[in-house]
């Protein structure tokens, strides 16, 4: 699976950083969210196509204006 699209919450500590990735292999779709940066938790849901795995990153990442796409 490549990231198709990341962000991020702008908070480098440890336990404030959040991550939303939309992962693809061309075929299947999942959004990933994690909390506290790579050694911390996350939660994988697969979507059945770009447009799902969209709306539901939107929905994790809320509307605080604090998040940032990062460059692929």
């Amino acid at each position: 699976m490549m990231v198709e699209q990341h962000w991020w919450n702008g908070d480098s500590s440890p336990r404030g950083r959040r991550d939303v990735y939309i992962r693809t292999d061309g075929q299947r779709w999942d959004v990933e969210a994690q909390i506290g940066g790579a050694s911390g938790r996350s939660r994988v849901q697969e979507c059945t196509s770009r447009t799902s795995a969209l709306i539901l990153a939107d929905a994790w990442r809320g509307t605080h204006p604090s998040w940032r796409q990062m460059p692929r």
